[in-house]
Protein backbone atom coordinates (compact mmCIF):
# COMPACT_ATOMS: atom_id res chain seq x y z
CA UNK A 1 0.00 0.00 0.00
CA UNK A 2 1.15 3.84 -0.64
CA UNK A 3 1.24 5.33 2.43
CA UNK A 4 0.83 8.84 1.14
CA UNK A 5 -2.09 11.68 1.05
CA UNK A 6 -2.90 14.58 -0.46
CA UNK A 7 -2.10 16.78 2.38
CA UNK A 8 -1.38 15.06 5.34
CA UNK A 9 -3.79 15.05 8.73
CA UNK A 10 -2.76 17.14 11.14
CA UNK A 11 -3.39 15.19 14.66
CA UNK A 12 -3.78 17.49 17.59
CA UNK A 13 -4.18 14.52 19.78
CA UNK A 14 -5.67 11.53 19.88
CA UNK A 15 -9.28 12.46 20.54
CA UNK A 16 -8.96 15.53 17.73
CA UNK A 17 -8.40 16.21 13.98
CA UNK A 18 -8.15 19.66 12.88
CA UNK A 19 -7.90 20.83 9.32
CA UNK A 20 -7.39 24.76 8.10
CA UNK A 21 -8.32 26.38 5.35
CA UNK A 22 -8.60 29.94 3.27
CA UNK A 23 -11.66 29.00 1.54
CA UNK A 24 -14.85 31.33 1.39
CA UNK A 25 -18.32 30.19 3.02
CA UNK A 26 -21.31 30.51 0.74
CA UNK A 27 -24.72 29.31 1.83
CA UNK A 28 -27.42 27.26 0.36
CA UNK A 29 -31.19 28.98 -0.54
CA UNK A 30 -33.00 25.56 -0.38
CA UNK A 31 -36.14 24.78 1.32
CA UNK A 32 -35.11 24.38 4.66
CA UNK A 33 -32.26 26.88 4.61
CA UNK A 34 -32.36 30.36 4.40
CA UNK A 35 -30.91 32.68 1.99
CA UNK A 36 -27.44 32.97 2.40
CA UNK A 37 -27.72 36.91 3.36
CA UNK A 38 -29.93 35.66 5.96
CA UNK A 39 -27.23 34.33 8.34
CA UNK A 40 -23.42 34.57 9.15
CA UNK A 41 -22.29 31.09 8.02
CA UNK A 42 -20.77 28.32 10.46
CA UNK A 43 -17.23 27.68 9.55
CA UNK A 44 -15.91 25.26 12.25
CA UNK A 45 -17.56 22.41 13.23
CA UNK A 46 -17.01 19.21 15.39
CA UNK A 47 -17.96 15.30 14.09
CA UNK A 48 -18.00 12.82 16.73
CA UNK A 49 -17.37 9.68 15.86
CA UNK A 50 -18.86 6.26 17.31
CA UNK A 51 -15.44 4.73 16.98
CA UNK A 52 -11.89 4.88 17.16
CA UNK A 53 -9.99 6.21 13.81
CA UNK A 54 -10.15 3.18 11.60
CA UNK A 55 -11.80 2.84 7.66
CA UNK A 56 -15.29 2.38 9.18
CA UNK A 57 -15.20 6.33 9.09
CA UNK A 58 -12.94 7.01 5.71
CA UNK A 59 -15.40 9.36 4.32
CA UNK A 60 -15.09 11.82 6.54
CA UNK A 61 -10.68 11.22 6.97
CA UNK A 62 -10.85 11.58 3.00
CA UNK A 63 -12.88 14.73 3.03
CA UNK A 64 -10.65 16.28 5.51
CA UNK A 65 -7.58 15.09 3.57
CA UNK A 66 -8.39 16.05 0.14
CA UNK A 67 -9.86 19.19 1.19
CA UNK A 68 -13.59 18.56 0.16
CA UNK A 69 -14.43 19.95 3.22
CA UNK A 70 -12.27 23.53 2.55
CA UNK A 71 -14.04 23.68 -0.51
CA UNK A 72 -17.11 23.71 0.91
CA UNK A 73 -15.89 26.79 3.14
CA UNK A 74 -15.09 25.35 6.42
CA UNK A 75 -11.98 26.81 8.04
CA UNK A 76 -11.69 23.78 10.38
CA UNK A 77 -12.95 20.30 10.89
CA UNK A 78 -12.84 18.47 13.96
CA UNK A 79 -13.24 14.87 14.27
CA UNK A 80 -13.51 13.20 17.34
CA UNK A 81 -13.03 9.59 17.90
CA UNK A 82 -14.78 7.66 21.03
CA UNK A 83 -13.36 4.65 21.99
CA UNK A 84 -16.35 3.75 24.16
CA UNK A 85 -15.71 6.30 26.08
CA UNK A 86 -18.42 8.68 24.67
CA UNK A 87 -21.40 8.34 23.33
CA UNK A 88 -21.91 9.87 20.60
CA UNK A 89 -25.29 11.15 20.44
CA UNK A 90 -25.01 12.30 24.36
CA UNK A 91 -21.65 14.33 23.15
CA UNK A 92 -24.39 15.66 20.04
CA UNK A 93 -26.88 16.64 22.64
CA UNK A 94 -24.81 18.19 25.09
CA UNK A 95 -23.50 20.30 22.96
CA UNK A 96 -19.77 19.08 22.54
CA UNK A 97 -20.10 18.48 18.95
CA UNK A 98 -22.39 19.52 15.85
CA UNK A 99 -23.08 16.05 14.49
CA UNK A 100 -22.07 12.61 14.98
CA UNK A 101 -22.31 9.30 14.05
CA UNK A 102 -24.10 6.53 15.88
CA UNK A 103 -26.16 3.11 15.08
CA UNK A 104 -30.32 4.16 14.75
CA UNK A 105 -31.23 1.72 17.63
CA UNK A 106 -29.25 3.32 19.61
CA UNK A 107 -30.54 6.91 19.14
CA UNK A 108 -33.82 5.63 19.28
CA UNK A 109 -33.16 4.50 22.78
CA UNK A 110 -31.93 7.26 23.93
CA UNK A 111 -34.57 9.68 22.43
CA UNK A 112 -37.36 7.51 23.74
CA UNK A 113 -35.71 7.40 27.40
CA UNK A 114 -33.97 11.19 27.77
CA UNK A 115 -36.25 12.52 25.53
CA UNK A 116 -33.83 14.15 23.23
CA UNK A 117 -34.71 15.22 19.86
CA UNK A 118 -32.52 14.58 17.43
CA UNK A 119 -32.31 13.60 13.47
CA UNK A 120 -30.63 11.19 11.07
CA UNK A 121 -29.61 13.38 8.50
CA UNK A 122 -28.61 10.91 6.66
CA UNK A 123 -27.88 7.18 6.37
CA UNK A 124 -24.46 6.49 5.65
CA UNK A 125 -24.69 2.19 6.17
CA UNK A 126 -27.25 0.61 3.68
CA UNK A 127 -27.15 -2.73 5.21
CA UNK A 128 -25.95 -4.50 8.77
CA UNK A 129 -22.64 -5.23 9.20
CA UNK A 130 -23.19 -6.89 12.13
CA UNK A 131 -22.44 -10.90 12.49
CA UNK A 132 -22.07 -14.07 14.67
CA UNK A 133 -19.30 -16.05 14.37
CA UNK A 134 -18.86 -19.65 15.64
CA UNK A 135 -16.43 -22.58 14.89
CA UNK A 136 -17.62 -24.91 12.09
CA UNK A 137 -18.95 -28.12 13.06
CA UNK A 138 -20.72 -26.69 16.59
CA UNK A 139 -23.55 -26.08 14.54
CA UNK A 140 -24.52 -22.31 14.93
CA UNK A 141 -25.88 -21.72 11.38
CA UNK A 142 -28.69 -19.73 12.42
CA UNK A 143 -30.23 -17.40 15.15
CA UNK A 144 -32.36 -20.33 15.61
CA UNK A 145 -29.46 -22.19 17.25
CA UNK A 146 -28.47 -19.83 19.70
CA UNK A 147 -31.09 -21.38 21.99
CA UNK A 148 -28.97 -22.90 25.60
CA UNK A 149 -25.60 -21.44 23.77
CA UNK A 150 -23.34 -18.32 25.11
CA UNK A 151 -23.75 -15.80 22.45
CA UNK A 152 -20.74 -13.01 22.85
CA UNK A 153 -21.34 -9.01 22.43
CA UNK A 154 -19.99 -5.90 23.26
CA UNK A 155 -22.80 -4.56 25.44
CA UNK A 156 -23.43 -0.95 24.96
CA UNK A 157 -26.53 -1.16 22.77
CA UNK A 158 -24.22 -3.30 20.45
CA UNK A 159 -26.48 -6.66 21.67
CA UNK A 160 -30.25 -5.18 20.08
CA UNK A 161 -30.06 -6.48 16.94
CA UNK A 162 -29.15 -10.23 18.66
CA UNK A 163 -32.49 -10.08 20.88
CA UNK A 164 -34.65 -8.75 17.54
CA UNK A 165 -33.32 -11.52 15.59
CA UNK A 166 -33.55 -14.18 18.46
CA UNK A 167 -37.58 -12.72 18.82
CA UNK A 168 -38.03 -12.69 14.90
CA UNK A 169 -37.37 -16.54 15.61
CA UNK A 170 -40.22 -16.66 18.28
CA UNK A 171 -36.85 -17.17 21.20
CA UNK A 172 -36.96 -15.88 24.55
CA UNK A 173 -33.84 -13.58 25.31
CA UNK A 174 -33.41 -15.75 28.72
CA UNK A 175 -32.96 -18.83 26.84
CA UNK A 176 -29.52 -17.99 26.04
CA UNK A 177 -26.26 -16.46 27.98
CA UNK A 178 -25.57 -13.04 26.60
CA UNK A 179 -21.63 -13.12 27.10
CA UNK A 180 -19.49 -10.14 27.48
CA UNK A 181 -16.67 -9.91 24.91
CA UNK A 182 -13.95 -7.41 24.36
CA UNK A 183 -13.35 -5.77 21.19
CA UNK A 184 -10.96 -8.52 20.40
CA UNK A 185 -12.13 -11.77 18.86
CA UNK A 186 -10.18 -13.51 22.32
CA UNK A 187 -13.54 -14.77 23.81
CA UNK A 188 -13.82 -17.30 20.44
CA UNK A 189 -10.18 -18.02 19.90
CA UNK A 190 -10.31 -18.94 23.81
CA UNK A 191 -13.26 -20.45 23.44
CA UNK A 192 -15.07 -18.69 26.34
CA UNK A 193 -18.14 -17.77 23.82
CA UNK A 194 -20.06 -20.32 21.54
CA UNK A 195 -20.81 -17.66 18.94
CA UNK A 196 -18.90 -14.24 19.21
CA UNK A 197 -20.15 -10.85 17.94
CA UNK A 198 -18.52 -9.47 14.93
CA UNK A 199 -18.30 -6.97 12.15
CA UNK A 200 -17.89 -8.02 8.98
CA UNK A 201 -15.46 -4.63 8.51
CA UNK A 202 -12.99 -5.71 11.78
CA UNK A 203 -13.87 -8.61 14.20
CA UNK A 204 -14.23 -11.16 11.47
CA UNK A 205 -11.18 -10.03 9.90
CA UNK A 206 -9.44 -10.05 13.12
CA UNK A 207 -10.28 -13.98 12.66
CA UNK A 208 -8.79 -14.29 9.87
CA UNK A 209 -5.64 -12.72 10.80
CA UNK A 210 -4.84 -15.19 13.74
CA UNK A 211 -2.98 -18.61 12.78
CA UNK A 212 -4.78 -21.65 13.43
CA UNK A 213 -2.57 -23.34 16.07
CA UNK A 214 -3.15 -26.65 14.23
CA UNK A 215 -2.05 -25.71 11.06
CA UNK A 216 0.59 -23.15 11.62
CA UNK A 217 -1.42 -21.09 8.97
CA UNK A 218 -4.23 -18.34 9.22
CA UNK A 219 -7.75 -19.54 9.74
CA UNK A 220 -9.84 -19.19 6.88
CA UNK A 221 -13.74 -18.77 6.31
CA UNK A 222 -13.91 -22.87 6.05
CA UNK A 223 -13.29 -22.59 9.46
CA UNK A 224 -16.19 -20.63 10.54
CA UNK A 225 -19.40 -20.46 10.51
CA UNK A 226 -21.24 -16.73 10.14
CA UNK A 227 -24.48 -15.58 10.35
CA UNK A 228 -25.16 -12.15 8.76
CA UNK A 229 -27.99 -9.98 10.66
CA UNK A 230 -28.19 -8.36 7.40
CA UNK A 231 -30.29 -11.83 6.45
CA UNK A 232 -32.56 -11.94 9.41
CA UNK A 233 -35.48 -9.99 11.08
CA UNK A 234 -32.97 -8.30 13.30
CA UNK A 235 -31.14 -6.45 10.64
CA UNK A 236 -30.79 -2.42 11.98
CA UNK A 237 -29.83 0.51 10.10
CA UNK A 238 -26.15 1.33 11.50
CA UNK A 239 -23.96 4.35 10.73
CA UNK A 240 -25.83 7.36 10.27
CA UNK A 241 -25.16 11.07 10.31
CA UNK A 242 -27.06 12.64 13.73
CA UNK A 243 -27.89 16.66 14.16
CA UNK A 244 -29.52 18.44 16.87
CA UNK A 245 -33.18 18.29 15.81
CA UNK A 246 -34.22 21.96 17.61
CA UNK A 247 -30.82 23.41 15.70
CA UNK A 248 -32.34 22.76 12.26
CA UNK A 249 -34.34 25.62 12.80
CA UNK A 250 -31.64 27.86 13.00
CA UNK A 251 -30.83 28.45 9.25
CA UNK A 252 -26.38 28.53 10.05
CA UNK A 253 -26.59 25.17 11.45
CA UNK A 254 -29.08 23.65 8.20
CA UNK A 255 -26.77 25.07 5.98
CA UNK A 256 -23.93 23.85 7.14
CA UNK A 257 -25.12 20.72 7.41
CA UNK A 258 -25.95 20.22 3.50
CA UNK A 259 -22.38 21.88 3.46
CA UNK A 260 -20.74 18.81 5.41
CA UNK A 261 -23.19 15.97 3.86
CA UNK A 262 -21.74 17.00 0.36
CA UNK A 263 -18.23 17.46 1.20
CA UNK A 264 -18.88 13.72 3.12
CA UNK A 265 -20.26 12.23 -0.03
CA UNK A 266 -17.55 13.54 -1.68
CA UNK A 267 -15.88 11.75 0.91
CA UNK A 268 -17.37 8.32 0.63
CA UNK A 269 -17.36 8.69 -3.24
CA UNK A 270 -13.21 8.93 -3.51
CA UNK A 271 -13.21 5.98 -1.24
CA UNK A 272 -15.20 4.17 -3.08
CA UNK A 273 -13.86 4.63 -6.24
CA UNK A 274 -10.17 4.46 -4.79
CA UNK A 275 -10.58 2.12 -1.75
CA UNK A 276 -6.49 1.45 -0.80
CA UNK A 277 -5.59 5.44 -1.07
CA UNK A 278 -8.46 6.15 1.20
CA UNK A 279 -7.21 2.87 3.42
CA UNK A 280 -3.72 4.56 3.29
CA UNK A 281 -5.29 7.98 4.58
CA UNK A 282 -7.11 6.11 7.09
CA UNK A 283 -3.89 4.36 8.77
CA UNK A 284 -1.87 7.73 8.34
CA UNK A 285 -4.51 9.14 10.73
CA UNK A 286 -4.89 6.16 13.10
CA UNK A 287 -0.94 5.49 13.51
CA UNK A 288 -0.24 9.11 13.94
CA UNK A 289 1.44 10.47 17.33
CA UNK A 290 -0.53 10.30 20.14
CA UNK A 291 -3.51 8.32 18.31
CA UNK A 292 -4.85 5.41 20.27
CA UNK A 293 -6.72 2.92 17.82
CA UNK A 294 -7.15 -0.96 17.92
CA UNK A 295 -6.62 -2.51 15.48
CA UNK A 296 -4.67 -0.52 12.52
CA UNK A 297 -2.59 -2.83 10.53
CA UNK A 298 -2.48 -1.81 6.66
CA UNK A 299 -4.09 -4.73 5.30
CA UNK A 300 -6.55 -4.86 8.27
CA UNK A 301 -7.76 -1.14 7.08
CA UNK A 302 -7.72 -1.93 3.33
CA UNK A 303 -10.08 -5.14 4.36
CA UNK A 304 -12.24 -2.98 6.30
CA UNK A 305 -12.02 -0.42 3.68
CA UNK A 306 -13.40 -2.87 1.35
CA UNK A 307 -15.66 -4.45 3.05
CA UNK A 308 -17.34 -0.55 4.83
CA UNK A 309 -18.10 0.39 0.72
CA UNK A 310 -20.22 -2.72 0.40
CA UNK A 311 -22.39 -1.54 3.19
CA UNK A 312 -22.67 1.76 1.66
CA UNK A 313 -22.74 1.72 -1.78
CA UNK A 314 -26.02 -0.74 -2.36
CA UNK A 315 -27.57 0.71 -5.40
CA UNK A 316 -29.19 3.69 -4.27
CA UNK A 317 -28.31 7.00 -3.83
CA UNK A 318 -26.05 8.03 -0.87
CA UNK A 319 -27.16 8.37 2.54
CA UNK A 320 -31.07 8.43 1.42
CA UNK A 321 -33.05 7.14 4.07
CA UNK A 322 -34.76 3.99 2.84
CA UNK A 323 -38.74 3.71 4.91
CA UNK A 324 -38.77 0.13 4.16
CA UNK A 325 -35.33 -0.44 5.96
CA UNK A 326 -36.29 2.53 8.85
CA UNK A 327 -39.36 1.02 9.55
CA UNK A 328 -37.80 -2.51 9.79
CA UNK A 329 -35.09 -0.96 12.47
CA UNK A 330 -38.26 0.33 14.75
CA UNK A 331 -40.00 -2.70 14.18
CA UNK A 332 -36.63 -4.85 15.65
CA UNK A 333 -36.46 -2.42 18.14
CA UNK A 334 -40.02 -2.29 19.17
CA UNK A 335 -39.28 -6.36 19.05
CA UNK A 336 -36.61 -6.72 21.38
CA UNK A 337 -36.17 -7.47 24.82
CA UNK A 338 -33.25 -7.99 26.86
CA UNK A 339 -32.56 -10.90 29.40
CA UNK A 340 -34.04 -8.06 31.73
CA UNK A 341 -37.36 -8.05 30.20
CA UNK A 342 -36.67 -4.26 28.50
CA UNK A 343 -36.93 -2.87 25.68
CA UNK A 344 -34.86 -0.89 23.73
CA UNK A 345 -38.35 1.49 22.71
CA UNK A 346 -41.76 0.75 23.58
CA UNK A 347 -43.63 3.11 21.05
CA UNK A 348 -42.78 4.57 17.64
CA UNK A 349 -39.35 7.31 17.37
CA UNK A 350 -40.93 10.86 16.52
CA UNK A 351 -41.53 11.78 12.82
CA UNK A 352 -38.10 13.84 13.50
CA UNK A 353 -36.02 10.95 14.28
CA UNK A 354 -35.19 11.21 10.27
CA UNK A 355 -34.88 13.61 7.50
CA UNK A 356 -33.63 13.32 3.71
CA UNK A 357 -34.28 17.00 3.26
CA UNK A 358 -30.58 17.40 4.22
CA UNK A 359 -29.02 14.92 2.12
CA UNK A 360 -31.10 15.13 -0.81
CA UNK A 361 -30.28 19.18 -0.95
CA UNK A 362 -26.66 18.33 -0.68
CA UNK A 363 -27.44 15.31 -3.83
CA UNK A 364 -28.61 17.97 -5.78
CA UNK A 365 -26.20 20.29 -5.16
CA UNK A 366 -23.26 17.84 -6.47
CA UNK A 367 -25.71 16.80 -9.72
CA UNK A 368 -25.87 20.34 -10.51
CA UNK A 369 -21.57 19.82 -10.67
CA UNK A 370 -21.68 16.48 -12.07
CA UNK A 371 -21.27 14.23 -9.12
CA UNK A 372 -23.28 11.12 -9.40
CA UNK A 373 -23.81 9.87 -6.00
CA UNK A 374 -25.11 6.48 -6.60
CA UNK A 375 -24.72 3.24 -7.47
CA UNK A 376 -22.84 -0.20 -5.78
CA UNK A 377 -19.32 -1.23 -4.91
CA UNK A 378 -17.06 -3.21 -6.83
CA UNK A 379 -15.32 -5.36 -4.17
CA UNK A 380 -11.49 -5.76 -4.76
CA UNK A 381 -9.61 -9.01 -3.35
CA UNK A 382 -7.61 -8.68 -0.23
CA UNK A 383 -5.67 -11.13 1.26
CA UNK A 384 -4.95 -10.86 4.56
CA UNK A 385 -1.92 -11.36 6.76
CA UNK A 386 -1.32 -12.19 10.90
CA UNK A 387 -2.28 -9.28 12.72
CA UNK A 388 -3.24 -6.99 9.47
CA UNK A 389 -0.24 -5.73 8.72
Amino acid sequence: MRLRTRRGLALASAATVTALALAACSGTSDDGDADSGDFEPLTSIKLQLQWLPQAQFAGYYVALDQGYFEEEGFDSVEIVPSGGDIVPQDALVAGDVDFAIAWVPKVLGSIEASGVELTDIAQVFQASGTTQVSWAGDGITSVADFEGKRIGSWGFGNEWEIFAAMAAEGLDSTSVSITNQDFSMNALLDRDVDAAQAMTYNELAQVLETVNPDTGELYTMDDLDVIYYEDTEGAMLQDAIWADTERLDDPAYADAAVRFLKATVKGWLYARDNPEEAADIVYTAATAPGVDAFPVGPTHQLWQMNEVNKLIWTGGDFGVIDEAAWQKTVAGALAAINQQGLHLIESDPPASAYSNDYIQQALDALAEDGVDASGTYTPIEVTLTEGGQ
